[in-house]
Protein backbone atom coordinates (compact mmCIF):
# COMPACT_ATOMS: atom_id res chain seq x y z
CA UNK A 1 0.00 0.00 0.00
CA UNK A 2 1.48 3.36 -0.97
CA UNK A 3 1.51 6.35 1.37
CA UNK A 4 -1.28 8.84 1.05
CA UNK A 5 -0.57 12.06 -0.85
CA UNK A 6 -0.85 13.88 2.49
CA UNK A 7 2.01 11.89 4.05
CA UNK A 8 4.78 14.43 3.29
CA UNK A 9 2.65 17.25 4.71
CA UNK A 10 1.84 15.18 7.78
CA UNK A 11 5.52 14.39 8.28
CA UNK A 12 6.40 18.10 8.06
CA UNK A 13 3.68 18.97 10.57
CA UNK A 14 4.89 16.29 12.97
CA UNK A 15 8.53 17.40 12.65
CA UNK A 16 7.48 21.01 13.25
CA UNK A 17 5.47 19.97 16.33
CA UNK A 18 8.44 18.05 17.75
CA UNK A 19 10.71 21.04 17.08
CA UNK A 20 8.28 23.54 18.63
CA UNK A 21 7.72 21.41 21.71
CA UNK A 22 11.45 20.95 22.27
CA UNK A 23 12.06 24.67 21.74
CA UNK A 24 9.57 25.39 24.53
CA UNK A 25 11.49 23.16 26.97
CA UNK A 26 14.69 23.80 28.87
CA UNK A 27 17.90 22.54 27.30
CA UNK A 28 18.16 18.79 27.81
CA UNK A 29 14.47 18.38 28.62
CA UNK A 30 12.38 15.74 26.88
CA UNK A 31 8.96 15.46 25.32
CA UNK A 32 6.63 12.52 24.98
CA UNK A 33 5.85 11.61 21.37
CA UNK A 34 2.15 11.74 22.27
CA UNK A 35 2.53 15.50 22.83
CA UNK A 36 3.46 15.93 19.16
CA UNK A 37 0.61 13.64 18.10
CA UNK A 38 -1.87 15.65 20.17
CA UNK A 39 -0.61 18.94 18.75
CA UNK A 40 -0.94 17.73 15.15
CA UNK A 41 -4.33 16.09 15.73
CA UNK A 42 -5.84 19.20 17.28
CA UNK A 43 -8.50 19.35 19.96
CA UNK A 44 -10.92 16.91 18.36
CA UNK A 45 -8.49 14.72 16.44
CA UNK A 46 -7.57 11.09 17.00
CA UNK A 47 -4.00 11.58 18.23
CA UNK A 48 -3.54 7.86 18.88
CA UNK A 49 -3.79 7.19 15.14
CA UNK A 50 -0.76 9.46 14.70
CA UNK A 51 1.57 7.61 17.06
CA UNK A 52 3.13 5.38 14.37
CA UNK A 53 3.75 8.35 12.03
CA UNK A 54 5.22 10.31 14.97
CA UNK A 55 7.61 7.47 15.78
CA UNK A 56 8.62 7.29 12.11
CA UNK A 57 9.33 11.03 11.97
CA UNK A 58 11.26 10.83 15.25
CA UNK A 59 13.27 7.99 13.70
CA UNK A 60 14.13 10.24 10.76
CA UNK A 61 15.15 13.04 13.13
CA UNK A 62 17.35 10.57 15.03
CA UNK A 63 18.94 9.52 11.73
CA UNK A 64 19.76 13.15 10.96
CA UNK A 65 21.31 13.58 14.40
CA UNK A 66 18.77 16.18 15.54
CA UNK A 67 17.18 14.27 18.43
CA UNK A 68 17.74 11.19 20.53
CA UNK A 69 15.31 8.77 22.11
CA UNK A 70 15.51 7.89 25.78
CA UNK A 71 14.00 5.49 28.27
CA UNK A 72 14.71 6.00 31.94
CA UNK A 73 17.07 8.83 31.03
CA UNK A 74 19.29 6.57 28.92
CA UNK A 75 19.62 6.86 25.14
CA UNK A 76 18.06 3.86 23.39
CA UNK A 77 17.68 2.61 19.84
CA UNK A 78 14.19 3.53 18.66
CA UNK A 79 14.04 0.44 16.46
CA UNK A 80 14.36 -1.88 19.44
CA UNK A 81 12.79 0.25 22.19
CA UNK A 82 9.62 -1.18 23.69
CA UNK A 83 7.27 0.79 25.86
CA UNK A 84 7.20 4.50 26.59
CA UNK A 85 9.95 6.65 25.13
CA UNK A 86 10.98 10.29 25.44
CA UNK A 87 12.59 12.56 22.84
CA UNK A 88 15.22 15.24 23.41
CA UNK A 89 17.65 17.29 21.38
CA UNK A 90 20.92 15.52 20.72
CA UNK A 91 23.52 16.42 23.31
Amino acid sequence: MSPSPDAPDLDRRIAAAVDDLLDARAAGATICPSEAARRVAGDDGDWRALMDPVRAVVGNLVGRGEVEVTQGGEVVDLATARGPIRVRRTR
